[in-house]
């Protein structure tokens, strides 16, 4: 029998490859799969788990496009989880007191357009709003990765993610998140050493004033946090630490917003992510930061995975395994953990 194979774009790191990635799960183990997701009688949980951990996106993809009653087509050309299947399966998971949440399960095999673009409406409909969760998205995704949640979000809510955030936020900070969400930044290395200088000035100037609302009003320091490349943005973060002896996002500490923006757009994911990882985990955590751990780990398992398990080691001192373990329960845990191990190999 012929190999078969699907090419898809898949992130690796900061870059966008494509492969010609195999498909590793059989046409019997997608049938167990839309049988645990639509079947009336029961879900099989260890069987769905181990499938879905072992499937990498080229098989994610497969699964949607061969589940059309589970998936409909879109005009964007990415497949979209069916509303009455979405609650009909949280329903079912509570029916039959399945312990791992319906939220990672969908969220593992749903299109990363789809996953996004559903994040970023619960950012701001949350109370209070997460401005981190929407910086986080706009932030660190690639140009290509936001513009196709955008596009899924104007088929998912037929309004524009600018639109959305122009109506929930005021002042600043709708100035700050609306140009954020609409920018499509350069993804290249080339930089220009003279603007990195001048630019690295204004922001010093700005910040180091004692009037809060003179950054707050200084349109250059939006102008670059919301257009330049990131590589250019790492380039000043390093020359302010050079020329000012302290970190960028140190001294906007007082303001949150904007510290957020600097720490997703100049950090190294693996960084930011045990970040998040580890306040995941503590000891009280707050609702949305528990609801991190499952995000994190569901949506990076296959680009940065490795990286933010070794750098979670280094920074905390402990395996990000035994971590999760520690912190979940149940099939929950091994599905996570099964996750992690899966990126690790990768």
């Amino acid at each position: 029998m012929a190999e078969r194979k699907i090419t898809i774009i898949v992130r690796m790191g900061k870059k966008l490859k494509k492969e010609g990635e195999k498909i590793t799960t059989s046409p019997e183990e997608c049938e167990a799969l839309r049988k645990a997701f639509s079947g009336p009688h029961g879900v099989e949980e260890k069987s769905m788990l181990e499938i879905l951990v072992k499937c990498n996106p080229a098989d994610l993809t497969t699964f949607r496009k061969n589940s059309p009653y589970i998936f409909l087509d879109d005009e964007y050309c990415f497949e979209k989880w069916d509303p009455f299947h979405m609650k009909s399966l949280e329903i079912k998971f509570m029916r039959f007191q399945v312990s791992i949440s319906e939220r990672a399960v969908i969220q593992r095999t749903m299109h990363p357009w789809e996953r996004d673009a559903l994040l970023v409406r619960k950012s701001l409909e949350e109370k209070p709003p997460l401005y981190n969760l929407l910086i986080e998205l706009a932030c660190t995704r690639t140009s290509d990765e936001f513009l196709g949640a955008r596009k899924a979000f104007q088929c998912l809510y037929s309004e524009s993610v600018e639109e959305f955030v122009a109506v929930k936020v005021q002042g600043f900070h709708r100035r700050l998140l609306v140009a954020l969400v609409s920018t499509y930044r350069y993804e290249g290395m080339r930089i220009d050493e003279a603007a990195i200088k001048l630019e690295c000035q204004k922001l010093a100037r700005s910040i180091k004033t004692d009037h809060r609302n003179e950054i707050e009003n200084d349109d250059e320091v939006l102008r670059i946090l919301t257009t330049r490349s990131k590589h250019h943005l790492k380039t000043i973060h390093k020359c302010y630490k050079e020329d000012y002896d302290s970190n960028l996002e140190e001294d906007l500490d007082d303001i949150q917003i904007l510290r957020d923006t600097v720490n997703c757009l100049c950090a190294p994911p693996a960084i930011y992510f045990s970040k998040i990882l580890d306040t995941a985990m503590s000891i009280c955590p707050a609702e949305q930061e528990m609801e991190a751990l499952t995000r994190v780990i569901v949506t990076l398992t296959d680009v940065d995975m490795k990286d933010i398990a070794a750098e979670f080691d280094r920074k905390y001192g402990a395996p990000l395994i035994e971590r999760i373990e520690a912190a979940a329960l149940g099939n929950y845990r091994d599905f996570l953990v099964a996750l992690v191990k899966r990126g690790m190999a990768n």
